[in-house]
């Protein structure tokens, strides 16, 4: 059971980090009756993250719907972010079936546009203190329990206690590090520099993912025709990327099937980037304080899944705890209810994800799954669900899945043979 506090609290939840996450559990909370205090330790209202893939996979549509935030990305220029993958077998293009819905999206944009966007709807919801400058420097506890945080302010340190505390803060959570939150990490064999250009053009206009096995690349249409364009390359190609790091990037781009054509486009960024990206999965809740978004688990970048999981996370949170920080139930019953939620939703992808990281090849299930989207439309329409994280991955490969992708290389592999008369003829 909760223990009850002893002292009074200034706010139902005080949240560390007014990004994506914090911004949308604000909200959400706020709208549950919930009073928030949001912390942000910068002080500039359209300070953003800047090394992001700037991608909201499909999954966090519904969150995005709740926010309310659809018009105003719209209106924003936020490009709908279908997809096409480069493999050894060709391009996996998916499509609508012919009679069907259309694929199922979210955008693409900016993180300069989308961040101060998201945090201004927070700012003006009723029940949402928006207190920018904020840096917590460690929290209150008792008895193992965390009553609330201690922060750095423009006018001095300044303690602020909550019946919860969020970590909203990223994979470098000071929260999760003062509350002493167990964490695993996963090595990350590859290495990742990106930047921004204009005038890019892309076949059809939508994102490109190229499978090197085991290097990767990735080019996203954003708002106001900026297209990101990243590279991930092997570990073992640093040494030599470090020694003229424009010139790898440009000529690593160059070298792409079907490369974008940098040479003519306008690169608008410098190229930033991370050589050391572990995998980081922490456990999301302790008593009286939970992890959301990068803070509780910071994904492989190659796969764009950040922000989706960002929002999704704040939004499983909201629903699970809601009336227990206004004071209307058990708080260590809803921290276990979002915490089983978490790791049943992600668990799975992560370990994926994990797994991928050691820069290996495509192991047999998915040489089997890649080759077959690449010549059947719909396991292409599958394949795009399970990057849009919105089916699982025991769906993806559930035993249906593998029959028919079975089913499409035996028909490819039979139409590739030439009848036994020809062969004849030709010997």
């Amino acid at each position: 059971m909760t223990r009850p506090e002893s002292t009074g609290h200034d706010y139902d939840v005080v949240i560390s980090g007014a990004g994506l996450a914090g911004s949308a559990a604000a909200v959400l909370l706020a709208r549950r009756g919930a009073r928030v205090a949001l912390l942000e330790r910068r002080s500039d209202p359209g300070a953003y993250k800047v090394l992001c893939t700037h991608s909201i996979t499909a999954n966090a549509y519904p969150v995005l719907d709740e926010l309310g935030l659809v018009p105003a990305l719209e209106k924003a220029g936020a490009v709908r972010n279908e997809a096409r993958w480069y493999t050894r077998w060709g391009w996996i293009e998916p499509r609508a079936a012919p009679a069907g819905p259309e694929l199922p999206y979210a955008y693409n944009i900016r993180r300069s546009v989308l961040d101060p966007l998201i945090r201004a709807r927070a700012a003006e919801t009723p029940g949402v203190d928006l207190l920018p400058g904020h840096r917590v420097t460690g929290l209150v506890r008792e008895a193992g329990r965390t009553l609330g945080v201690r922060a750095s302010t423009p006018q001095g340190e300044r303690e602020i206690r909550a019946r919860l505390v969020v970590g909203a803060d990223g994979k470098d959570s000071a929260v999760a590090k003062s509350a002493g939150v167990p964490t695993r990490l996963h090595e990350n064999a590859r290495f990742g520099y990106l930047a921004h250009f204009r005038g890019l053009p892309l076949h059809g206009g939508i994102g490109q993912t190229w499978f090197l096995e085991p290097d990767m690349a990735y080019a996203f249409p954003n708002d106001d025709g900026v297209t990101v364009l990243a590279v991930l390359p092997d570990k073992k190609r640093l040494p030599a990327f470090r020694e003229d790091l424009e010139g790898s990037f440009l000529s690593f781009v160059r070298a792409l099937p079907e490369a974008p054509p940098i040479d003519s486009a306008e690169r608008v960024s410098k190229i930033i980037g991370a050589v050391d990206y572990p995998l980081l999965t922490r456990r999301p809740t302790a008593p009286g304080l939970a992890l959301i978004g990068d803070a509780a688990l910071t994904g492989d970048p190659l796969w764009g899944v950040g922000c989706g999981w960002a929002l999704q996370s704040a939004q499983w949170l909201a629903e699970a705890v809601a009336p227990a920080t206004a004071g209307r139930g058990d708080l260590d019953r809803s921290l276990a209810v979002y915490a089983r939620r978490h790791r049943r939703r992600l668990r799975g992808y992560q370990y994926l994800a994990a797994d991928f990281a050691t820069a290996r090849s495509f192991n047999p299930l998915e040489r089997l799954m890649f080759s077959a989207a690449a010549r059947d439309e719909a396991v292409a329409r599958h394949m795009y669900l399970f990057a849009s994280r919105l089916i699982s991955p025991l769906r993806f490969l559930s035993p249906v899945a593998v029959a028919r992708a079975s089913a499409v290389n035996i028909r490819h592999r039979r139409a590739s043979v030439p009848p036994a008369h020809l062969s004849r003829t030709r010997s």
